[in-house]
């Protein structure tokens, strides 16, 4: 179930041929295949352009303070208790 059968695959060209014809079907196929050419090299060609630009920066340099301790964290004060409020009338 969910994978696709030949009678889903004899539904989609009869629905293809019933739209476009069989006069027009192989010139959109073959659009279709031209479209799917040029999208894959623009693909191939943004990686190649992210390739060279990754290859192109500076490797990242190490801190200053590599291998010192860290200074500690003094914790913040805690909210006083419920009980310990002033619940004096003003």
């Amino acid at each position: 179930m969910g994978a696709f059968q030949p009678w889903h695959i004899i539904i989609v060209v009869v629905v293809a041929v019933m739209l476009f014809g069989t006069k027009r079907l192989p010139d959109s196929a073959r659009a279709l295949g031209q479209s799917l050419r040029i999208f894959k090299a623009e693909l191939r060609a943004a990686q190649h352009d992210t390739a060279h630009i990754h290859a192109a920066l500076p490797a990242p340099q190490a801190t200053l303070d590599e291998g010192r301790p860290r200074p500690a964290i003094a914790p913040t004060p805690a909210a006083p208790a419920a009980d310990q409020l002033d619940h004096r009338p003003s």
